[in-house]
């Protein structure tokens, strides 16, 4: 019994020998190599705060690009980056070598075939007639009619019941409500009518958060997990699947509904006058419409509305969102802004008159656009992407990337380095972006990555900007917005951007 003892004593030793001389070698390490797990245990410990924790290991890294390795039994090597240089090489210089890649689309596997899982003829041909259509005058008297009826009708009513009743509102989910029945109106030309002062609930938009979720959590573990994961039907998978149900039964209702629409010839009268939506103008064909390019069956048209709503529905909420927290906290902003508002409106009517600013009012704003700016770099509705390169390579920072490693790079993190921004990066600085003449200061895609760059450069930015901007001076001019005082303000864990627990606020008209 006591040779038994001892033995077990000696293998103890050993074995604390070893880490504690592990724990030596590595204890200059960013992240610590941990022996058959690589850096996989520090990653979950930290996954709670991902998107500050890659901030901090970027800063630290030489030339802001990292090597993670996973596990040795799973195939995650990822390389991180923070360095513009190398996110030019990427997006633009050698945008060939660099794909969505077939690893994106199995991650993202619920959005099918759309457009943002799309690489090579299928890529082009898509974002060829989503530019057409999006570019097109039809789309854009539909986008102003429909945002300044959702702003009137839906917006203003329910913070007016909220002054009212002296509410307690989250402003992240009034905003997600806006946006989901804008992008589903103007992409299938139905509104949902989620935003009422009755605030139902919407199992869509529920879908689309879980769905997000869901992929975020396969960034984050070896694939051999989330696939037994979605195998077994368990965790994270399974509210994936739930979710994907949801998702492909309201999106087939909205097509059948307008192919019968179209079928029996009620289109409306009024079409040309307030433009049309894309789902009509998709399945309808014409000569500067994707027919000619894409078979625009059930299944494309399925992927491409979710595709579409992800991009209208998720960045545009996030991103209004962090701005009006930001500019809630900043009195110094908000002032001059409302300046601004009240400098654009019309010199016959009283400058702090309540009111809905129009869409060829709030072009004119200047500072505004800049304090957007400023609030997208800090929190980019989409924190981080990845590529794959088809070929080995080596990257403007001197690092190694091969076909089986991913790449990535960290649009939170960018907007927070000293060697990008300057010493005061982490403040919230609209004048930043405003040039000594007054007008916005241009900085480069790869510097300021919120919509993307090179030739996945987004399309839908113009329609991104005035959205926001006729929201938020509505807001901003007519109510006083503050956020509830104890209310802690955090970032998510997905693939989007929100607030962990919502923006509480409260909402008051303001004595003009």
């Amino acid at each position: 019994m006591s040779e038994i003892l001892v033995m077990c004593f000696e293998v103890f030793l050993a074995v604390s020998w070893f880490f504690a001389l592990w724990a030596w070698r590595n204890r200059r390490m960013i992240g610590w190599n941990w022996p058959l797990m690589g850096m996989l245990p520090t990653l979950l410990l930290h996954v709670d705060r991902i998107h500050d924790t890659c901030t901090e290991i970027l800063r630290r890294s030489r030339r802001g690009t990292f090597r993670f390795q996973g596990p040795w039994f799973a195939n995650m090597e990822i390389l991180g980056t923070a360095n513009p240089a190398d996110v030019h090489y990427i997006m633009s210089s050698n945008f060939q070598n660099f794909p969505k890649g077939p690893v994106f689309r199995e991650m993202f596997d619920v959005l099918g075939e759309g457009i943002f899982n799309a690489d090579s003829d299928s890529w082009k041909h898509q974002r060829r007639a989503a530019r057409a259509l999006i570019g097109h005058q039809r789309f854009h008297r539909c986008l102003s009619k429909i945002s300044f009826e959702k702003v009137e009708k839906g917006l203003v009513s329910v913070l007016e019941m909220v002054c009212r009743e002296k509410q307690v509102i989250d402003l992240q989910d009034l905003f997600q409500r806006l946006t989901f029945d804008t992008t589903c109106a103007l992409v299938t030309g139905y509104d949902p009518g989620c935003l009422s002062v009755d605030l139902p609930d919407v199992p869509f938009s529920k879908a689309m958060d879980d769905a997000e979720e869901a992929i975020f959590m396969r960034h984050v573990l070896p694939d051999r997990v989330w696939k037994l994961q979605r195998w077994l039907g368990v965790g994270s998978e399974r509210k994936l699947s739930k979710a994907w149900g949801v998702l492909d039964s309201v999106i087939g209702k909205y097509i059948a509904m307008k192919r019968e629409e179209l079928r029996r010839g009620k289109l409306m009268d009024h079409e040309e006058e307030d433009g049309a939506d894309l789902l009509t103008s998709y399945i309808n064909g014409g000569d500067d419409a994707p027919s000619q390019y894409l078979k625009c069956d059930d299944k494309f048209l399925r992927d491409t509305i979710l595709n579409l709503m992800i991009a209208g529905r998720d960045t545009t909420s996030s991103a209004l969102t962090w701005f009006m927290w930001l500019v809630s906290t900043h009195p110094e902003v908000e002032k001059k802004i409302r300046d601004e508002l009240s400098s654009i409106c019309d010199p016959s009517e009283e400058s702090h008159k309540w009111r809905i600013f129009k869409i060829d009012e709030i072009n004119k704003l200047v500072y505004m656009h800049g304090a957007m700016c400023e609030a997208l770099r800090l929190y980019p509705p989409v924190p981080f992407q990845h590529k794959e390169p088809m070929k080995p390579d080596i990257l403007p920072s001197g690092h190694y990337v091969h076909p089986k490693m991913k790449v990535m790079f960290f649009l939170y993190a960018m907007g927070r380095m000293e060697s990008i921004w300057g010493k005061d990066c982490l403040e919230f600085k609209p004048e930043r972006w405003i040039s000594e003449r007054g007008t916005i200061k241009h900085e480069p895609s790869y510097k300021f990555l919120a919509f993307n760059a090179g030739p996945r450069t987004c399309l839908g930015r113009e329609v991104a900007f005035t959205q926001m901007k006729m929201v938020a001076a509505t807001v901003i001019h007519n109510y006083q917005v503050r956020v509830v005082e104890g209310h802690r303000v955090a970032p998510n864990c997905s693939v989007i951007l929100y607030m962990r627990h919502g923006l509480k606020v409260r909402v008051a008209k303001r004595m003009i």
